[in-house]
């Protein structure tokens, strides 16, 4: 019998997500980088390319260093912005494996801190903002941040990359195409700005899910970046991105109680193990914290977790023949509203799970930083 909360991986729906999304690459013309951000397992990442080792983009180097010590990937974008504490790590990776580790600034100073700890040459890219004013220069002023880093003694000028994380806040498809196009057109207007400078921008590397499947084309772009659609959540479905016979990640949850005074099952998935991500509610009310299925079959119920404590989630049943259905003791899956978010809850690792259910292998996760 198994212990819970365990992180359910669908190894069939994995696969053809991954194919999904290597064929819409391959459609507009540029190189998959697909985010280990989300999953963080070797074996995902070599899934994602087909089962061969292919390009990445990380956001930890303990994710890279992962990568690197398991022949998955020698070329790797590590997307958030290098800091100089960190670079000694970076230095060691490509010392020890070779390949490329692309890093990523949006500063002149942040650049100028880099170069003056760096003791070996290293590849970096300038972060534009394309719209989700997260991080990142505006287009406009990405050929000062190009200056800092092509004017340094250690650092070399490798392109651009940008995020269009403000797709997210859409489900209409048209709006999506247009961010898609800002996403592109902000890219490469940089790049070009830059060459016009007379400096070099190899990548222009772009990505989010919903721009990689909505983009009306990629002229001008090197790379794409996407990770949560290799598993897919219910936030990603609530926007019309994916269905439900997609979605690869769920929680296995234990029936620990019966709460008859509320009417509803007590399950040991709370918030640690789903987080109290609820971003699927914007566009699909009522999700709460993630969805209830089939243990053996995976098949939707009408059931949600509404309330998260720590180690508890509640969820409500429209009559107490759901107590009979499901008695203490009784195992459900949840599917959770954010996919990265529930698989960093520390579970440490995924069952691999065939179409009925049944694990077939247990793949180890790389969380945390150091």
């Amino acid at each position: 019998m198994l212990d819970t909360p365990r992180l359910l991986l669908d190894q069939a729906r994995l696969e053809a997500n991954a194919a999904r999304l290597r064929e819409r690459a391959a459609a507009l013309g540029v190189t998959f980088r697909p985010h280990f951000k989300t999953a963080k397992s070797v074996e995902v990442a070599l899934v994602s390319h087909g089962g061969k080792p292919g390009p990445a983009t990380v956001s930890t180097m303990k994710e890279a260093e992962a990568l690197a010590a398991a022949g998955a990937s020698r070329d790797m974008l590590l997307a958030a912005t290098m800091i100089p504490a960190r670079l000694p790590r970076a230095e060691a990776l490509v010392r020890a494996y070779g390949g490329r580790l692309l890093l990523v600034v949006d500063s002149p100073e942040m650049a100028g801190l880099l170069d003056a700890a760096a003791t070996a040459q290293s590849e970096v890219l300038v972060e534009v903002d394309s719209g989700e004013h997260r991080a990142g220069v505006p287009p406009e002023k990405a050929v000062a941040v190009a200056r800092a880093i092509h004017g340094s003694r250690n650092l070399r000028l490798a392109g651009v990359m940008t995020h269009g994380g403000h797709s997210y806040g859409t489900d209409d498809p048209a709006r999506l195409a247009e961010i898609a196009e800002d996403e592109r057109a902000a890219a490469v207007s940089a790049a070009s700005a830059i060459r016009a400078a007379g400096m070099p921008a190899e990548i222009v590397s772009v990505g989010s899910t919903p721009t990689l499947l909505h983009a009306r084309h990629l002229e001008g772009v090197t790379d794409v970046r996407a990770g949560v659609s290799l598993f897919w959540d219910l936030a990603q479905m609530s926007r019309g991105l994916c269905g439900w016979d997609d979605l690869a990640l769920s929680v296995l949850s234990t029936v620990i109680g019966h709460n008859r005074a509320t009417q509803a099952l007590i399950l040991d998935a709370g918030a640690l193990a789903l987080s109290k991500d609820v971003t699927a509610n914007a566009f699909a009310p009522g999700t709460a914290y993630g969805t209830l299925g089939d243990a053996e079959t995976g098949a939707a119920l009408p059931l949600h977790v509404t309330i998260v404590h720590q180690e508890h989630g509640t969820v409500p049943v429209p009559d107490e023949s759901w107590f009979a259905r499901f008695p203490v003791g009784s195992l459900v899956r949840v599917y959770p509203n954010h996919a990265c978010l529930t698989a960093a809850g520390g579970y440490g690792a995924y069952d691999v799970i065939d179409g009925t259910g049944s694990s077939v292998a247990r793949w180890s996760r790389v969380d945390g930083w150091h």
